[in-house]
């Protein structure tokens, strides 16, 4: 992803008000590692390297996160590693692996993707931006269908050589775009990137070019 100076102009804040509206779809950009000290440390030597190789400056790392409001309730999307406990109570309807996909025989090397009735956001206070990129029963609709046939690939690897990992920011572009939102000047806010970005629209574009609607895989 380019790493643009200046926040996102494409969606509006959310205001209190906006947040009663029947049908829409918040973006939320949350410091990565909000709240876990060992994630927040691992992206900043993770960063510190790629910026070294890469001869740039260091940016802030964002993990992405949707709200989604319809008729039928609130939803919250989002990709993380697998908690403790039954998945369907937190809305989980698809998981991945960690690294490889021999690793994903185990559970602690498992993603697991999120549409939680009712659920909530962890660390969505620490939200440094939430900006509201539908309004539309349509398309938000669209944004909870797409859920299940999201790409399962590997967290971490470009296996699909897009130029960019898979990860949690991979299922948010890959979601917005698949459902016609314009994603174009979508960017993380000032000062700050989201590795796994660029792959969710690379790989959308690809099945939308070809009629794929996407198959977990």
């Amino acid at each position: 992803m380019k790493h643009h100076q200046q926040p996102s102009h494409e969606g509006s804040s959310v205001s209190h008000e906006a947040r009663s509206t029947p049908a829409a779809v918040d973006l939320y950009w949350i410091p990565l590692g909000a709240g876990a000290h060992v994630v927040r440390l691992s992206g900043k030597i993770y960063e510190g390297i790629t910026a070294f190789i890469g001869h740039r400056p260091r940016y802030a790392l964002y993990h992405t996160a949707l709200e989604v409001r319809v008729p039928a309730g609130r939803f919250v999307i989002e990709s993380a590693p697998i908690r403790g406990g039954p998945g369907p109570e937190r809305g989980v309807v698809v998981e991945g692996p960690v690294g490889t996909k021999w690793a994903g025989r185990f559970w602690l090397f498992r993603y697991e993707i999120r549409r939680w009735h009712e659920g909530s956001i962890p660390d969505a206070s620490e939200a440094v931006s939430t900006i509201r990129v539908v309004d539309d029963l349509d398309r938000a609709q669209r944004v909870l269908e797409l859920v299940p046939s999201v790409p399962t690939r590997v967290w971490g690897r470009d296996e699909l050589r897009t130029g960019d990992m898979w990860n949690s920011n991979s299922l948010t572009s890959w979601l917005l775009a698949r459902a016609g939102v314009e994603t174009d000047r979508l960017q993380p806010p000032s000062g700050g990137r989201a590795p796994g970005w660029d792959a969710g629209l690379v790989v959308a574009q690809l099945q939308m070019g070809s009629g794929t609607r996407g198959d977990g895989q």
